[in-house]
């Protein structure tokens, strides 16, 4: 077998994630398929790369070898191709379009370093963006597909997932009596107000399903996002959230149990050549926001809520 860069990635997210079950997550491959790739490599270079114990996977004297001449080579053929790229197309200005995520402002400052200052277009509707991008108006674009609510792709773009399946939150006030625990019970806020925004698509149907699943009936009040955060705070309402939203003084981030609710996180352009020019900088800027973010990092560790 000849070693290839993919190699090179799969060995960085496996010492970057310290578990084969957590890197495979993040390359979106089964871990079966990673395990595998691993025992390859291994065996092409001639010893064990990793250490595997139940608290995890890290590093042989080998390994850490072996990662110190990969990071560079993966980082530079990476740089390699972002600016490839921008040149090919001029130099000229990058139009994006997103929905909200905390992984915005780490990939804009990413892009900047190759791109001239790119534009930024927010919208709560992901089928309204994708529509932009097909009309010509956005080069890519950012979005969230709520699950059981398939997004209307557009025919003709390409996509490339991100994450295959996000979990997501409840922001609920500091000193709610749930927010005394790790993971909250639906049955748990079933005497508070939820806020909810309609306009994003699929996440008012998915969370009355839920909701309904559950046996409960709670009072719901429909608005945007930022007002809900302001209400979270105050004691009015609970709302949902996403894993990467910090927890403030006033407020808490807390999982679901059983993880009922979640979004697959999509980049979508019109060429395969669009999404690889931009892609890498939004995968890192996403593990930027997700390590900083304790209610996500410990699901990362632990995708099965306990009780």
């Amino acid at each position: 077998m000849e070693l290839e860069v993919r190699h090179l990635r799969a060995l960085c997210a496996i010492a970057d994630t310290g578990s084969l079950h957590r890197a495979a997550r993040q390359l979106g491959v089964a871990q079966p398929s990673l395990s595998t790739q691993l025992r390859r490599i291994e065996q092409e270079l001639g010893g064990a790369l990793f250490v595997r114990a139940r608290t995890g996977c890290r590093p042989t004297p080998l390994g850490r070898l072996v990662l110190s001449r990969a990071r560079p080579l993966v980082t530079e053929l990476r740089s390699l191709v972002t600016e490839a790229r921008a040149a090919a197309v001029g130099g000229r200005q990058l139009r994006i379009g997103s929905t909200a995520s905390r992984a915005l402002a780490g990939w804009l400052r990413r892009l900047r370093l190759h791109w001239q200052e790119p534009t930024l277009h927010m919208d709560v509707s992901a089928n309204a963006l994708l529509r932009m991008v097909a009309d010509g108006q956005l080069d890519v674009a950012f979005v969230h597909e709520v699950e059981g609510f398939p997004l209307r792709v557009p025919e003709g773009l390409r996509t490339r997932v991100l994450v295959e399946r996000e979990p997501q939150c409840v922001s609920l006030p500091a000193d709610h009596p749930a927010a005394a625990h790790p993971v909250v019970h639906l049955s748990d806020l079933a005497g508070d107000r939820w806020m909810i925004d309609p306009a994003v698509d699929g996440e008012w149907d998915a969370v009355r399903r839920v909701l309904h699943a559950a046996g409960i009936s709670p009072r719901v009040l429909h608005g945007d996002y930022h007002t809900a955060a302001s209400l979270v705070a105050i004691g009015e309402v609970v709302t949902v959230c996403q894993p990467t939203s910090p927890s403030r003084p006033e407020t808490a981030v807390r999982r679901l149990h059983g993880d009922p609710l979640g979004v697959r996180l999509l980049l979508a352009a019109r060429t395969e050549s669009e999404l690889e020019g931009v892609y890498p900088d939004l995968a890192e800027a996403y593990r930027e926001v997700a390590r900083q973010a304790p209610a996500y990092r410990e699901w990362l560790e632990d995708p099965v809520p306990g009780p």
